[in-house]
Formats: C-alpha cells, structure tokens, sequence
C-alpha cells in the first residue's frame, strides 16, 4: 500500500548511463549487411556509478564499433551520425567531444578522462522492453599500459575475454519486523485474576513466550514495547511500533468481567467508525509529515492529506482483519474462544494508520479456568505456537 500511495505523488526519474576510447579492436555487434539508412545517435549520456563511469548511446539500429586509445582518454568509432547533444562530464569523464573518424560516414566520440582508465565493457544491447538499440560502454580507473598514450585500454589480447560483468546478487529483503505489545505495566496493573496474578505480568511472560518462538524459526525480527515492569502510554505503542517498522503490531491482554462464568479468547482489529476518527484527527494534525511511514504529507493539501491517510488506513484494516482470520483459524483446539470472537473496537494502540494491527484478549482473569490456564508454561507454549501459526500463514512462510 505504501508503493501505491508513494506511486501516486512521485514521478520517478531513470537513473543516467556510462563510457570509453582508441583503437584497440573492432567489436562488429550487427551483422555485415547493406542497411536501407544509416544509424542515428539519438541520445547520449554518462552514469556515475561510483565503481565506474556508464557511456550510453541510443541508437536507431545496430552499428559496427571501435574502441580506440587517444592520448587524453578513450574514443568510440561507429559508423552513425549524431542527433544529439553530448553530454556533460560526470565520474571518470572530463568532457566529450566529436570529430570525424576514419573512414567516410563514420564519427569517433572521444571521452577525456580524468586519468588512466580501463574498459570494462562495450557493446550494443539489441532493442527489448521497448527500448531502442543502445550502445554500453564501462569504464574504470586503471594504470596506464605501455603505447597507449598514458591510458589503460582494451587490447587485441584481451578483446576477447571481454565479458558483460556476472550480475551481483540482489540483496536479501528484510525479515519482516514483527512488534509485540504486553498490555499494561508499571502503575497500570491490569485486571486481576481471581488468584491475584495481575494482567501485566501475564501477558509480558506471553509476550516473552511468543518472540522465543518466533526468533527461533529465523523468519522474523522481533520487538517488544516493553521487556519489563515499566508503564508505556498507550498512544507511545503503536508509535515505537512505527519507529521499530513493524510489518505487523501483536498486542497482548486478558480481559475481566463481572460475570465469572463467561470466558474464552477473542481478537480485535480496529472498528470502521473509530478509524474514520483517527483519520480525521491526524489530517488535522499540524505536522503530518511522518502521519504514513515514507510519504511527507505536510506538503498535500488538507484534503489530499486526509485521502491519502483514509486510503492507507482501509488497507491497513483489511490486512489487520486477514490476520486476525487467519489467527482464528491456528489457534490450537484446547483453546477456548467467545462466541463470535472476531471483533472490533477502538482501542489506541490499533490506531497506526500504517502497520497491521491485532489485540488479542487471551481470556478472562475472571474465570478461575482462564486464569489458570493463562498462568501456566504449557497453555503459553500453545497459545504462542498458534500465534507462529498465523505469522507464518500471515507471510506466506
């Protein structure tokens, strides 16, 4: 959802290409063949890529080329004629110029370097994604080689080893960061159980429980909002959620009522009229320029503000009600639930209009059973195992 909202306001700017130069070997990339009209330059630009300097060319067709050493750089000879600007000096490149090359109809492109250089690559991509024929060309800072005017370049000997470099490995994704959320602490108790435990170090020792398990399998990075006996506001939760980039917020209660024979757990998300509330209030906000994690919404109109966040907080809804299905779904069978268990309610720490949210009240401390079971090492190991359940159902693990 974030990529479609970011979609919305960004227009995206293709990164620039790369470079080279004098006689060295001819690479022939089109085949010997009479062509109805010669090939055209229609744009030309460099890429500073930090390792190496990109000299691109778009070209009309393919086009025969040489690489050529000149006494201040490196040069390309193609036969093509030029309909475009040349373009700035960038990385390795000083400045490029034109001339005419060798033969009739043929140009040379000379790029002076800011000292010796190697070539790294060189040849004509064929048109595909509807991109045009374009010639590549590396370049890279070297020492200089003998009877090459001071500069580094290709050799007959070594044309033919040259070869596109092997493509890096893309880097891995992130685990997805998974936030959980121990209900109450510090001054704020809880609710209490019929035996005196209290609701805060009940579902810290559950919290506790659940990242063990969760960290174990090497899927998930993990954080609490709290790892000990302190008070945390509630609105400061979902907020270090945010800060943690949570893919998704677990908060952790045990409920308590006056009748004592209703038990059994039950999962909330975020109810429809409070998420319009919430909405609402952070478009009103003075500073929304963190109201969606990677969008500055202080620069949108109040309205657009107030779309954008509604637009983000429905999707975070419909994702924070597929989790809590699916966590229905895992729960192991000794657990007992409420009738009509899922359900929704506007509690503060679900309000992240950008993280998936779920609280989940694990049972009544008012029932003797629940409180029980809500204490005990095993019922955490099965309650924790079903939440692992539906993380892993949650991210397709």
């Amino acid at each position: 959802m974030r990529v479609l909202l970011t979609a919305a306001l960004l227009c995206l700017a293709a990164p620039p290409p790369v470079t080279a130069q004098t006689p060295v070997q001819t690479a022939s990339v089109a085949s010997a063949r009479v062509m109805p009209e010669a090939t055209r330059i229609a744009a030309a630009r460099l890429g500073d890529h930090g390792d190496k300097t990109r000299f691109v060319l778009e070209l009309t067709r393919d086009a025969p080329f040489t690489i050529l050493a000149e006494a201040t750089g490196v040069a390309v000879e193609m036969e093509a004629a030029l309909d475009a600007a040349l373009p700035p000096a960038k990385g390795l490149v000083r400045a490029v110029s034109v001339r005419p090359g060798v033969r009739a109809g043929h140009l040379r492109l000379v790029l002076t370097t800011t000292g010796p250089v190697r070539v790294l690559l060189a040849e004509v991509i064929p048109p595909r994604d509807g991109m045009p024929p374009r010639f590549v060309m590396d370049l890279a800072a070297g020492q200089s080689g003998p009877g090459t005017g001071g500069f580094s370049v290709l050799t007959p000997a070594s044309a033919s080893t040259l070869k596109p470099p092997v493509p890096k490995e893309k880097p891995k994704p992130p685990l997805p960061m998974i936030v959980i959320d121990p209900g109450h602490g510090g001054q704020d108790p809880g609710a209490i159980a019929v035996g005196g435990a209290f609701e805060k170090d009940i579902t810290l020792a559950m919290a506790k429980e659940l990242r063990r398990q969760l960290l174990a399998t090497g899927r998930y990075r993990v954080a609490l909002t709290r790892d000990r006996d302190v008070f945390i506001p509630l609105r400061d939760r979902p907020a270090l959620a945010r800060t943690k980039g949570a893919d998704l917020f677990i908060s952790l209660h045990a409920d308590s009522i006056t009748s004592r024979q209703v038990r059994g757990l039950s999962i909330y998300t975020l109810s429809e009229k409070a998420s319009d509330r919430e909405a609402e209030m952070l478009a009103q906000r003075e500073n929304q320029s963190d109201a969606i994690v990677g969008m500055d919404l202080s620069v949108q109109s109040a309205d657009i503000a107030s779309i954008l966040i509604g637009m983000s907080q429905r999707d975070t809804l419909n994702q924070s009600r597929r989790f809590a299905s699916l966590l229905l779904k895992s729960l192991d069978p000794s657990i007992a639930v409420l009738p009509g268990p899922l359900r929704s309610a506007g509690f503060a720490v679900l309000t992240a209009p950008d993280v998936p949210a779920v609280l989940v009240e694990m049972g009544y401390l008012s029932h003797s059973q629940d409180a029980k079971l809500l204490g005990s090492d095993a019922h955490r190991k099965r309650m924790a195992g079903s939440l692992l359940r539906a993380v892993d159902g949650y991210f397709g693990r």
